[in-house]
C-alpha cells in the first residue's frame, strides 16, 4: 500500500503542465542528500482510488498528476496511473522514480506519460543542471526515436529524452 504525506500544485516538475505532486512515503532509495528524508519513514495516509479521486476533485485545472516517489510499490503506482487514465482522460500522469531502470517486465508504461529515473547525486545535480545523472522522459506514439529504459524496448511505447526542457542553457 502507498502512503502519501502532502501534495502540492507544481508548475516546473513536468515541462508545460499544471502538475499534482503527490509525495509519497516509504522510499528505499535513501539518496544521500535528499531533500525529503521524511519521506523515508513509512508515513501518511493511505493512497487509494478514492483518495485520488477527491485529490483530483478537489484541484481543478491540473493537466497532470505526479507521483513523486512509490519505489516501495511501483505495482500500486501503475494502477492508480491506469485509474486515472481510466477516469480522466485528459489527465498525463508522471512517475518520479529514484531508480536508474523502469523495472523489468513492468506491465505499467502504457499508462504513463512521463517518468523521471536516478537517485539524486549531489554531485550531478538536479535535473536543472546540465550535468545531472536524472533523466526525464516522455513517453508517447510512434513517431520518435526509441530509447530503452531496461536495456530492452518497452513494448509499444516510445520514449523520448526531455531532460534538456530543464536547462536555462548548455555549457
Amino acid at each position: 500500500m502507498l502512503k502519501y504525506v502532502n501534495t502540492q500544485i507544481v508548475f516546473r516538475e513536468i515541462p508545460d503542465e499544471t502538475s499534482l505532486a503527490i509525495n509519497i512515503s516509504g522510499c528505499p532509495i535513501h539518496c544521500p542528500d535528499c531533500h525529503s528524508k521524511n519521506l523515508w519513514e513509512d508515513i501518511g495516509k493511505d493512497l487509494t482510488e478514492r483518495v485520488l479521486n477527491k485529490l483530483i476533485q478537489e484541484n481543478p485545472g491540473i493537466t497532470c498528476v505526479i507521483f513523486m516517489g512509490g519505489d516501495n510499490d511501483p505495482d500500486t503506482v501503475g494502477k492508480l496511473c491506469k485509474f486515472i487514465k481510466i477516469n480522466y482522460i485528459n489527465l498525463k500522469t508522471a512517475w518520479y522514480s529514484g531508480k536508474t531502470f523502469v523495472p523489468k517486465g513492468y506491465e505499467y508504461l502504457d499508462f504513463l506519460d512521463y517518468i523521471k529515473l536516478g537517485p539524486y547525486i549531489t554531485k550531478y545535480g538536479s535535473l536543472d543542471d546540465y550535468n545531472t545523472n536524472q533523466r526525464l522522459y516522455k513517453l508517447s506514439g510512434i513517431d520518435e526515436v526509441i530509447l530503452p529504459l531496461d536495456g530492452t524496448t518497452p513494448s509499444g511505447r516510445i520514449v523520448k529524452d526531455i531532460t534538456h526542457k530543464f536547462w536555462n542553457k548548455e555549457p
